[in-house]
Parts: C-alpha cells; structure tokens; sequence
C-alpha cells in the first residue's frame, strides 16, 4: 500500500497514540489528548492537510495527569486526566474530560469538574499551531515549519493560514467566551463546589478562504453530523453476528466496524461509498486494496463493492500520461483529495500499479454473483470491457500473453503489485528482480477477469461472448502453468524478470494463484505443501517471504512479515482445492493472532514463528485501523462457512467446517440481493431462513474449478485444467 510518491515502506501512528476518522478525515494525538507541535506525524487532518499540528492543554500552569483514553465509535475518543490544584495541592480533585470528534474539522468538548468542597479558581489555557502541511510531507518529516505559517485574531477567531501548491489553506479555531490571542485560547474561570465548567473548542477548516459546506459550529450535537449519521446506520444494516466463541465474534464485530468508519464519500455522488485503504495515512482511494477489500467483505455489505466500483469507474484512465501513468481503461493505484488534488474525489490521481486493473473485471463478476440489480450493474461492463482492452494493449507490454510493469518516469513506484516497496520482488538468493515484471499473482487475477466478464456475459444472456471469455481463460490459464511453474522445486516463480527468468523466491503470491483458481489440479498439492511448510506457515500466518530465502527478513514490509489479508486470501485458495484441514490452521492461526491486537488485525506483523513469543510481534508502523485487514476475518468466516451466492445460477452453496472450538455461528441481517437472510451454522451442518424467491439452497461446496456445462453444481471436483470457474 505504499504511496506512489513515497520512496520509503508505509508508516503508521506514533506508538501508544489515538486516532479518530471520519471519512477521508483523521486526528492522531498522544494518549493525554494532546498535539505537540514538535515535528512528529500527529495531527488532525481533513482533505490530506494538516490542520492541527499543535494541541496542548494545559489548566494551572500544568498539563493534564493521563487517567483514560477511550473510544466508542470511531469518529470519536473521550480522554480523562487530573488537573493540578492551584498551589500544588496532592490527590487533586480536579477531572478534566476531553471529548474529541472528528469530520469536517474538530471539536473538543472539554469540561472540567471539581470534586471538592469549595469553588476553585482556574486557569486554562490551549496553546495551538497548525502548519497546514501536506499528508506526506508530514508523514516524510518534510514539513516547512512555522515560519511558513501567518496568524491572526479575526472576529473571535484565531486564523492559522499557509499557501500551499498554489491554494490557501487555512483553519479557524475559536470558542465561546474565550480570550483569543495569535498562539492559542485561554480562559479564567471558578468551578463551583462539587461542580463543572465546559466549553467546545472548534477548528474549521479553510480552503482559499471557504469552510466546509456543514462545519463543526457551536451548540450543534456532534451526533447529529451527516457523517456520524452515516456510521450509525451503517453499524444498524449490517449483519448481527452472534458466536459461541466470543473473541472470534468480537473479531468480526471490530470487523464490521472498522470498515464502515473506513468509507468514503465523493460530495457529487453522496449515496455512494468507497472504502479508504487505512487509517492514519491511506485515507484515500486505493485501487488494489478498495477492490480486495470490497471483495472480502461481500458478506458484511456487497453494496460496498458496487460504491467502490462505480467511483474506480468515474476515474478510470482516459489517455497516455507519463506522469501520472495514465493509460485508457486503467484503473488508478491511488486518488488523493490534498491541495495539489482540489476539491473533488476524481481529483488527483496516480495509476502505476499492475494489479487494480484486473481485479476491477475480476470484483465486478463476484459481485454478479450476490445478486445486485441489472440497474446496478449493467453502468460497469462498458468499464470492465475497456479494462480487459487495457489488459492486452497496455497492460501486455511485450506480446507475450502476461501483464508486465514498468514505471516510465523516475518518481512512480518501481513495484507496481501488492507488494510495493522497492524491495519486494527477489529471487531466491536475495538478488533484487529488475523490471519490466511479470507478477504470477496478477496473472492470476487477469485470469480471475477473463473468468468474471464471462460469468456477466452468462448474466446477460450473451452465449457467444461467455464462451469467448471462458475460453480466453482456460488458454491463459494453460500458458501460464507451462511458463511460470518450477518443476524442480514445486512451486510457482513469483515473476518473470526483465529477461523472462524465473524469479524463483518463495512467496505467498503463489497462494494467491490458488485463490482464482489458476493452478492445475496436478500443481496444487506440491503448491500447499510449500505454503504450509515451516519455512511459510509461522503458526499465526503466511509469511511474505520463506524464511529459507536470501532476503528474508520476518521484521521487514514484504520479506518475511504476515500480512492478514494475504493469508485469509491464501486460506481462501487452500479451501478451494480441497485442502480443508489446512485451510481451517491457516484460518484459526490467523484469528489467534487477531486476539493479540485487541480483536483488530493489524496491517501486518512480524513473521516469527508461533513459539518464539507469547503472541505475535506487532509492525511498528502498521496501519490500524487497515481495510484489508478488517476484512480479512470476514473472508475467513466466509470460507469456513463455505458460504457462496450464485445468483447467476440461481444457487447458494452453504457447507460449513466449523472447527468445534467455534461451535454455534449465527449471522443476521445478511443481504442477499434486497433480502435479508439468517445463516446458522454448527460444525458441518447450516442453514439459511429467508433467501430469495427461486434460489435454490445447495448443502455442497461451490465447485472448485468449474461447474459442468449444462451450469448445474455436482457433488465432487470437477476434473480437468481447462475448465472455467464461475
């Protein structure tokens, strides 16, 4: 998930800090609340700008005793300390609580109540500095400094504003009843006895001089903002889930959350929502991870797919730019809303990546699948077919049937798949692979495209053009397990190089294949034996790299960490061939770990084996929470649920695993096309109350690799390598 103008692997938060979003907006403060304006990446940020980059609270003289920082929702955090009693006095009855949202700015509720039994006299002070710097300035440590900042008390307000690539940043803070001057706000006040005083301090920000359409503003609940709204009623339509096993609920509940507070919203289309790729730092449209995300999460909310499509779609590529990347039917790595992006989602965008393109095809066949209206989807096959046209024409730099990446200008990322650091394509001995690349994971979702558009043309009615596509696949499917496979090691070569040499390294990518369905039946035992190998499998999850490999490193981005969605995608390909057993360790191993942080799987962690420490070794700069990572338990329960809508054949497949650890699972309020169905499930038996009128419930796994010409569902594998999956 690496930034494309970013040279360096991703970061996330300072250790110990609190972060709050709202959209494509955020804060990250220290535990106590406070910002300090000390060149760290704290701050508040709205449209990828800091707008706070300075917070301090400080009541007679002192900063505040940390107590607590908790946080119901996610736009939200309460922090309680102790205030100091004027003179020193010990075991102060002094609490200051301090009550955070986050949207279209900030607002701080602080209020400060005295336990004693006489009046106190107070002095308050918020010392504040916003430097209005770029997102990735401020996480580079590139930031300009103060000195580039003017300040002024306009009406009541203290006005922080910078000129920043051509644009006027601004943010207004004030308060009620407040004495304003240039470096902050104060007040004078008396507590009464066993009593309280409160104010809300707000900051609006400025673009060129213009605030939000619907700002913070004083006496308005914080609760009742459109955004706040929006996860209420996010958080009351999605599935009510209900576990014998409380931790691996609570996963899926934090889940659930956590994916609804990682929407965004385009203002032009407001009923529409995409999903950001993670919080601090990737609140924004990523086209890789927005479209594995809304894969995974089809179970929670399909219609978070559909959002995430149609705005991909708006922004797909029209024209060559070299800057940019651009190319017609392209679908964008990364869209911005910062000052050099303007106003608009559609603003900003950088296209150099190898992988969203195919996965666009690949998402929207899926989606078919969970019975979306024509209304629906129909708009996105025009959008499909110019991706497919960018597949053979750009995305086939060399006309030998594979997708290859190389960036055409010295500022784009030099690895162009899911692993994006500078390093993350290596042969067996460390050598680092040079470009143009061929990924076999991409290869696996081009053919998991060819696959999807002709599943939408079997939806359509369209006979000739379904069998063109599922014929496209199996010929692709065939070269690619004759030209990538390694017969003396028994594994796929994670790519070909610039000179069409086997980049023989044992990654995860390979599971990857398995996922779509690309590998022979005859590779796919050797394939799982080598994932499931010490070398891969650390007991929590599937390493990046083996531990037997030249460059691995288990504290490294993409060389021997474990990322959740990685291994929940590996699982998934596991559980597609058959290999049960081995998928439900890789599953449980992976929910285990998710015990360790909280019930919330982190972007990646460290890639040591399960007995080296009592838990998983925590990333010190994974993104948390990461869309990708939230959806990655919802994966999981899908695939032990074996639970798979085919709409287009008027099927449902429900063949549950559960480990007997899990015993009774209970999902309501599932959306099924515009039903809302039940599904329970214990051990290997299911159920599902309430599917759609005509759709037929099948106790059997959905075919593995093909359903049989005639389109209805057998009990057993299907044989053979040349069939296509729907």
């Amino acid at each position: 998930m690496t930034a494309w103008n970013e040279d360096n692997e991703a970061s996330g938060s300072d250790v110990g800090a609190v972060t709050v979003l709202e959209g494509s907006s955020f804060c990250i403060s220290a535990g106590t609340g406070d910002i300090s304006a000390d060149g760290s990446t704290n701050g508040a940020f709205y449209q990828d700008t800091r707008i706070v980059s300075g917070w301090v609270l400080r009541i007679n003289g002192s900063r505040r005793e940390p107590l607590s920082a908790q946080k119901a929702q996610p736009f939200e955090a309460t922090f309680v300390g102790r205030a100091t009693w004027p003179g020193g006095r010990f075991d102060s009855p002094l609490v200051v609580r301090q009550v955070r949202h986050i949207g279209p700015g900030l607002q701080d509720d602080i209020i400060l109540e005295n336990y004693a039994a006489e009046p106190v006299e107070c002095a308050i002070e918020l010392l504040v500095d916003a430097d209005q710097a770029d997102l990735f300035e401020v996480k580079g440590g590139r930031t300009t400094g103060p000195d580039d900042t003017t300040r002024a008390v306009v009406d009541g307000k203290l006005i922080i504003e910078a000129s920043r690539h051509g644009q006027q940043r601004g943010s207004a803070i004030g308060a009620k009843d407040a004495e304003v001057g240039t470096d902050g706000l104060r007040f004078n006040v008396t507590v009464p006895a066993r009593g309280k005083w409160s104010t809300s301090v707000i900051v609006v920000p400025l673009v060129n001089g213009e605030a939000p359409e619907k700002p913070f503003t004083e006496g308005q609940l914080p609760h009742h903002r459109e955004g706040v709204q929006r996860h209420l009623a996010w958080e009351e339509n999605v599935p009510r889930i209900s576990i014998e096993d409380t931790s691996f609920q609570n996963v899926l509940n934090r889940s659930q959350s956590d994916l609804g507070a990682l929407r965004i919203f385009d203002a032009r289309h407001p009923n529409r929502a995409a999903v950001a790729a993670g919080a601090p730092w990737f609140m924004a449209l990523f086209g890789r991870d927005s479209l594995l995300t809304s894969y995974m999460s089809m179970m929670v909310n399909p219609n978070l797919a559909l959002g995430t499509l149609q705005t991909l779609a708006g922004i797909q590529g029209k024209k060559v730019d070299v800057d940019s990347e651009e190319e017609p039917g392209r679908i964008p790595h990364e869209v911005r809303l910062g000052v050099t992006a303007g106003l608009s989602l559609g603003g900003t965008a950088y296209y150099g990546t190898a992988d969203a393109t195919p996965l666009f095809v690949a998402t929207l066949g899926e989606l078919s699948r969970w019975g979306l209206s024509r209304d629906a989807i129909q708009p996105l096959l025009a959008h499909a077919d110019r991706a497919l046209e960018w597949i053979e024409k750009y995305g086939d730099r060399d006309g030998d049937g594979f997708v290859e990446y190389l960036r055409p200008n010295d500022h784009g990322l030099v690895n162009q798949g899911w692993k994006d650091s500078w390093d993350g394509i290596n042969f067996a001995d460390g050598t680092i692979a040079e470009a143009p690349i061929a990924l076999c994971e991409v290869q696996a979702y081009v053919y998991a495209a060819y696959l999807g558009r002709s599943l939408l043309a079997h939806w359509t009615g369209d006979p000739d053009l379904e069998k063109h596509w599922a014929d496209k696949a199996a010929a692709f499917k065939e070269e690619f397990n004759r030209k990538f496979w390694l017969p003396d090691k028994g594994y796929f070569a994670v790519a070909l190089d610039k000179d069409k040499r086997h980049v023989d390294a044992l990654t995860s990518n390979i599971g990857h294949c398995l996922w779509t369905g690309i590998v022979d039946e005859d590779k796919a035992a050797s394939v799982m034996e080598n994932l499931m190998s010490p070398q891969m499998f650390t007991g929590w999850g599937i390493r990046t790299l083996a531990s037997d490999m030249g460059a691995y490193n288990p504290v490294s981005y993409h060389n021997g960490s474990v990322w959740p969605h990685d291994t929940a995608l590996v699982a998934t390909g596991l559980m597609r061939y058959g290999f049960v057993d081995e998928a439900k360790r890789v599953a449980l191993g992976i929910l285990d770990a998710a015990r360790h942080f909280d019930s919330r799987l982190p972007e990646l962690f460290c890639g040591f084996d399960r007995g080296e420490f009592p838990g998983p070794v925590p990333y010190p700069t994974a993104c948390s929470p990461q869309a990708w990572a939230a959806a990655a338990p919802v994966q999981l329960a899908r695939i032990l649920l074996r639970f798979d809508p085919v709409f287009t054949r008027r099927v449902v497949h429900l063949a549950p695993i559960l480990p007997e650890s899990v015993g009774t699972f209970r999902a309501e309020n599932v959306l099924l096309d515009t039903s809302r169905v039940t599904i329970t499930a214990t051990g290997t038996t299911g159920a599902i109350d309430g599917l759609p009128p005509g759709l037929k419930l099948l106790t059997e796994p959905r075919p593995p690799l093909a359903y049989p010409p005639d389109g209805t569902p057998a009990n057993s594998r299907v044989p053979g390598t040349q069939q296509a999956s729907s």
